[in-house]
């Protein structure tokens, strides 16, 4: 799924916060695999947001047909190639927010590629987000 808030919690352990309404089909799928992976997307890959926050799109394994991913070292769970930073994380708090869980995912593996442009959703369209020089 394409998430919309999405949070670090802390450093030391690093933990990791996500939302997901009880609707979701990702949410019965974090509380029973206990785990989740995180690709935080750069601006080229819009399109892969698009197709994640898709609710017709395929569900289970069928949804990363044609795509690039890899599962986790450690998880299993899916990471998306291209990706600018992935996170594996095993769940370790969730709690209830009305229509919401928020999932607290304690970060077990992580990673990151190239020094480039990251996709953002804000304000009802994508944007992107460029590093700034120190």
């Amino acid at each position: 799924m394409t998430a919309n808030a999405f949070s670090s919690v802390s450093l030391d352990p690093p933990k990791v916060l996500c939302c997901v309404s009880h609707s979701a089909v990702m949410h019965k799928s974090v509380l029973s695999a206990g785990r989740f992976g995180i690709s935080i997307l750069g601006a080229e890959q819009e399109a892969l947001a698009r197709h994640f926050a898709d609710k017709k799109r395929p569900l289970g394994p069928e949804q990363f047909s044609g795509l690039d991913w890899r599962p986790g070292a450690i998880t299993g769970a899916p990471l998306l190639h291209g990706a600018l930073a992935w996170l594996e994380c095993e769940l370790s708090e969730n709690h209830d927010a009305n229509d919401h869980s928020i999932f607290l995912g304690e970060v077990v593996n992580s990673g990151v590629s190239a020094d480039r442009a990251g996709l953002l959703f804000f304000n009802g369209v994508f944007q992107q987000v460029h590093p700034v020089s120190t």
